[in-house]
């Protein structure tokens, strides 16, 4: 599938139905942190302690590891010094339409140009 330039992602990694064994049967490339975890991980709670090990075992099987629901600048850093390198949430963006979505690129598009 990275030929094709898409990946698999396992949402809410540690919640409902995702299990350690889609790590071991599917071409995973990214799992991605439940935000019950993310919230709980400025509050001295288990979530710390569980996001930890899901990115330390991403790391050791290779696999990038993405917050989800990350809303404070405070758990944008202690996730960061975990070692998450992507996260997603409030923090950087409320949701947005598609068409939202395309004039924000486009922007951004005649950012780069200028700077060229």
């Amino acid at each position: 599938m990275a030929n094709l330039g898409v990946g698999l992602v396992v949402d809410d990694f540690g919640t409902g139905f995702s299990s350690i064994s889609y790590l071991h049967r599917y071409p995973v490339d990214r799992i991605k942190i439940d935000r019950s975890f993310v919230s709980d991980i400025g509050r001295g709670g288990q979530g710390a302690g569980i996001s930890n090990a899901i990115i330390a075992m991403a790391d050791s099987l290779g696999l990038g590891v993405v917050a989800e629901g990350v809303e404070t600048e405070d758990e944008a850093r202690q996730l960061v010094e975990r070692g998450c390198r992507e996260i997603q949430g409030f923090l950087i963006s409320q949701a947005v339409t598609a068409e939202e979505f395309v004039r924000f690129l486009e922007v951004d598009e005649k950012a780069d140009e200028e700077v060229s």
